[in-house]
């Protein structure tokens, strides 16, 4: 269990905001998010990515909520520990624990 706990959520035009309880402040773009998505079926499809030879990628064909700026359409508690997160391109079953969230805080705070 963490000794931190969101104090306060917000977004922007193209990321959620989180403020910790201890003061810390996390920016997280709505893609690196939908990236990063813990769910079951992303975590296979990253696996399958990374095993995949090029030469049988394919061009995917988009659908227009795919193919449009990507947005989160809801944002709501899951618990005491985790955060569901629904984006405009209809994918909505990631829970994001907070522990989850911190981490990928930290490494976004090392790369900007």
């Amino acid at each position: 269990m963490t000794d931190f706990h969101p104090a306060a959520l917000s977004t922007d035009d193209t990321a959620l905001i989180f403020m910790w309880s201890d003061g810390r402040s996390d920016r997280y773009p709505f893609g690196v998010l939908r990236d990063c998505c813990p769910c079951a079926t992303c975590m296979v499809k990253r696996t399958e990515e990374i095993e995949q030879k090029p030469e049988e990628n394919l061009l995917p064909v988009l659908s227009p909520q795919e193919a449009g700026p990507l947005k989160l359409t809801l944002v709501e508690a899951v618990g005491n520990y985790a955060y569901a997160i629904h984006f405009s391109d209809g994918h909505n079953s990631g829970i994001y624990t907070l522990d989850l969230l911190r981490r990928l805080g930290d490494e976004l705070q090392k790369v900007m």
